[in-house]
C-alpha cells in the first residue's frame, strides 16, 4: 500500500512548502518495531539504518544511493529476539561502527555487543565482559564519560540499578555503584551533555512510575544527582503521580542562544526547560506550546525546512488501547507550531523517531516505527525545496574512527559572526536508541561559515575553530572534522 504524499503550507518561510514522501513503503511495511539507529556500516558513505523488531528478526537496513535492503542475515544482526534498544559506537577505535543492542528477558542475556569487521557482525558480549542475565533494558549510550579517549558503556534498565560499564582496551566492568550512578528508580531514557559547561559529560536520566528524573553531574568522575536543585526533577509533569513519567529526555539549542536546552517527552503533560547558563533552567513549556498533557514515547529535534531554527517531532504511545497522536513542531523562534501532515498521523507510530538524511539531498529524512502488529517502521522522505541550502558535520578523533559523541558544533556567519545555529552529537535519542550521524545545520543562505567544536574532556573543555567553510563545496556530503585533544582540528 502506498501512502499518500503530504504538502504543508509553511507560512512566513521562503520555503512555501514540506513534502514527506514514503520511501519503499513494501519494504518498510512491518509492525511490532520498536528503537532504530543509524550509521554508515560498510563505510560506503551511506546510512544505513538498524531497526529491532519486538520477536521477529531484527533488520539492517543497507542504504546504496538512496535505495535500502535488508542486509542483517548476511551481516548477522538478524536475531528474533524482542528487542528494546540498539546504540551504534566504534567501542574498540578500529574505525567502523560496532552495534550494541538490548533485549527483553528470554534465553540468554539482556545485552549482546557486535563487533564490526568491514561489514560483517560477530557477537563479542562475553569476550567485552558484558553479560547482563537479566534487567529491563532501555537506553543505552557509548559516552567517553572519563576523557581518557574510549567509549564507555551507559545502560539505563527499568527494573534495576542502572549500569556504567568502564572500558578498558575493550574489556567493560561495571562500576555504577562505585561512582555514583547506579539509580534504582524505573529508568527509561537518557541523554549526556556538559550542560553546566564545566569540562566533563553529565547525564539526565528519565523516570517512569511517578518517580523523579535525575540530573547526574559530573564532578571529577563522580555524579551527585542534582535534579531538585537546578528544576529538573519532574520534567513539567506533576510530581509524584504514579501513572505520570518521562521516557525521553532530548537536548538541543531550541532558542538560538548557543546553550543546550531540555525537552522531556512525559506521560503527562510534556516539558520544555531553556538553559539560561551557569546550570539554571528555565520552564517555558507553556510559552512554546508544546505542554500537551497525554502520553509521549520520544522526541527529535532537527531542523526539517532549512530555516535555522530546530524542530521538533514528538511521537505518542500506544497504551490502554489508546493510539496518542503524534506532533511535528515547527519552530518560529519563539514558540512551536503544530504543522503536522495526514501523512504522519496516519502512521501512528510511536517509540522510535529518527532524523537523518539518507539520501544526501541536504535534508534531513524521517524514520519511525510501530509497537502495533499491522503498523509500519516507515521512512519518509523530506521534499523540502530548501534540501541545498544545508551543512553536515561530522566531528571525529584524530584518527578519525570514531565520532566524538556529545561534541557541541556551533555554526557561525564568517561575515558578520551571527550564530547561525548548535548542534550536539548523538549521545541518547529516539526510543531506546544512538545513532552516528552527522550533525545538520540549515543555512540562511551559502555564504561561508565558520565553525567551533567543543568536547567536554575529563575536566576541560577542548575547543577549536574552522574559519571559512564554503557549504556550497560539501553539497551532497559531509564536512569531516578531526578534534585533537590538543585543541587542534583538522578536516577532511
Amino acid at each position: 500500500m502506498r501512502l499518500p504524499v503530504a504538502v504543508i503550507a509553511l507560512v512566513g518561510l521562503s520555503v512555501e512548502q514540506a513534502v514527506f514522501e514514503p520511501v519503499q513503503p513494501e519494504l518498510f511495511a512491518a509492525g511490532g518495531t520498536l528503537a532504530n539507529a543509524w550509521a554508515d556500516h560498510d563505510g560506503d558513505g551511506d546510512l544505513d539504518l538498524f531497526v529491532g523488531f519486538n520477536g521477529a528478526p531484527n533488520r539492517l537496513y543497507r542504504n546504496e544511493d538512496g535505495r535500502f535492503s535488508d542486509v542483517a542475515a548476511a551481516a548477522g544482526l538478524a536475531d528474533a529476539r524482542a528487542t528494546r534498544a540498539a546504540a551504534w559506537g566504534d567501542y574498540d577505535a578500529d574505525g567502523d561502527p560496532d552495534l550494541l543492542v538490548g533485549f527483553t528477558p528470554g534465553a540468554g542475556g539482556v545485552l549482546k555487543l557486535y563487533r564490526n569487521d568491514a561489514g560483517r557482525f560477530s557477537d563479542v558480549t562475553r569476550a567485552a565482559g558484558l553479560v547482563v542475565d537479566s534487567g529491563a533494558v532501555r537506553q543505552p549510550v557509548w559516552i567517553d564519560y572519563d576523557g581518557d579517549n574510549d567509549v564507555d558503556l551507559f545502560v539505563a534498565f527499568r527494573d534495576r540499578p542502572n549500569a556504567m560499564f568502564r572500558n578498558d582496551a575493550g574489556r567493560f566492568t561495571d562500576i555504577a555503584g562505585d561512582i555514583g550512578l547506579a539509580d534504582p528508580r524505573p529508568s527509561v531514557g537518557a541523554v549526556w551533555l556538559d550542560y553546566d559547561e564545566d569540562g566533563d559529560f553529565d547525564v539526565v536520566v528519565a523516570n517512569m512510575d511517578g518517580a523523579a528524573n535525575g540530573v547526574f553531574r559530573n564532578e571529577g568522575g563522580r555524579f551527585t544527582d542534582v535534579a531538585e536543585s537546578v528544576g529538573l526533577a519532574w520534567g513539567g509533569r506533576a510530581p509524584r503521580e504514579m501513572t505520570n513519567g518521562t521516557v525521553r529526555p532530548c537536548a538541543a539549542d531550541v532558542d538560538g542562544d548557543g546553550r543546550l536546552d531540555l525537552f522531556f517527552a512525559n506521560y503527562g503533560p510534556n516539558g520544555l526547560f531553556l538553559n539560561r547558563g551557569g546550570g539554571r533552567f528555565e520552564d517555558a513549556s507553556t510559552t512554546w506550546g508544546v505542554a500537551i498533557d497525554a502520553r509521549y514515547d520520544a522526541c527529535a529535534f532537527a531542523d526539517f525546512d532549512n530555516d535555522g531554527d530546530v524542530d521538533l517531532f514528538v511521537n505518542g504511545t500506544v497504551t490502554g488501547g489508546v493510539s496518542y497522536r503524534d506532533y511535528l513542531f515547527r519552530s518560529t523562534g519563539s514558540r512551536f507550531e503544530d504543522v503536522t501532515p495526514q501523512v504522519l498521523q496516519a502512521l501512528e507510530a510511536d517509540h522510535g523517531v529518527q532524523w537523518a538524511d539518507f539520501d544526501r539531498d541536504g535534508a534531513v529524512d524521517l524514520a519511525l516505527t510501530g509497537a502495533r502488529a499491522q503498523g509500519t517502521h516507515a521512512l519518509l522522505r523530506n521534499g523540502t525545496t530548501a534540501a541545498g541550502r544545508s551543512l553536515q558535520i561530522r566531528v571525529v578523533d584524530r584518527s578519525g574512527g570514531d565520532v566524538r559523541a556529545g561534541a557541541e558544533v556551533r555554526v557561525v556567519s564568517a561575515a558578520n559572526g551571527t550564530l547561525i545555529g548548535t548542534r550536539i552529537t548523538d549521545t541518547g535519542s529516539g526510543y531506546d536508541s544512538q545513532s552516528l550521524a552527522p550533525v545538520h545545520f540549515g543555512l540562511p543562505d551559502l555564504d561561508p561559515v565558520d565553525i567551533t567544536v567543543t568536547f567536554p574532556l575529563g575536566g576541560r573543555r577542548v575547543t577549536a575553530r574552522v574559519t571559512g567553510v564554503d557549504p556550497r563545496t560539501h553539497a551532497r556530503g559531509v564536512l569531516v572534522l578531526h578534534l585533537h585533544e590538543d585543541g587542534s582540528i583538522t578536516r577532511s
